[in-house]
C-alpha cells in the first residue's frame, strides 16, 4: 500500500477523521468533533492544519482492495494502519456495525492472513476495544 490515494476516492463530506480519533496536537479527545471541523463540510483551518492531519489519509482512500462498502461515510468506520496493527475506529452512533457482514468476516480474514507476520486488527467502539483474531 502506498501513501497515495486511490484514483476517484476522496473524503467527500466524510469527517470521521475529525471526529473519531484522539488528536493530541489539537487537544481533541476521541469520539468528539474537532473544534476546527464543521460536520459534513470539513476543516475550517485546512490550509494551516497540523502536519498530523495533513499527512493522514484513511485506509479506504489509500487501498484499492477495499471495496465501496468500506467507504467511511457508508460503513461508519475509519481504518488506518499503524505498524503491525490495522485500527478500526467505529462511530459510536453505530456501535454494532463492525459485527455485521461483510465487515466482520473481512476483518477476521485480515487478522488470520497477518498472524504469521505479527499483524492484527483492533476495533475501537467508544471505550470498548476488541482484538480480532
Amino acid at each position: 500500500m502506498t501513501a497515495e490515494t486511490v484514483s476517484g476516492r476522496s473524503c467527500g463530506t466524510c469527517t470521521l477523521c475529525c471526529h473519531l480519533p484522539e488528536i493530541d496536537v489539537l487537544s481533541k479527545p476521541a469520539n468528539a468533533m474537532c473544534s476546527n471541523c464543521i460536520e459534513g463540510k470539513g476543516c475550517t483551518i485546512y490550509p494551516d492544519r497540523p502536519s498530523l492531519c495533513r499527512d493522514f489519509h484513511c485506509l479506504w482512500t489509500r487501498d484499492g482492495r477495499l471495496g465501496d462498502e468500506w467507504n467511511p461515510a457508508r460503513s461508519h468506520m475509519m481504518l488506518y494502519e499503524q505498524g503491525p496493527q490495522t485500527t478500526v475506529l467505529v462511530d459510536p452512533d453505530f456501535p454494532e456495525i463492525w459485527k455485521q457482514e461483510p465487515y466482520l468476516t473481512q476483518m477476521r480474514r485480515w487478522a488470520a492472513e497477518g498472524k504469521a507476520v505479527g499483524r492484527y486488527v483492533i476495533v475501537f467502539v467508544g471505550d470498548q476495544v476488541t482484538k480480532i483474531g
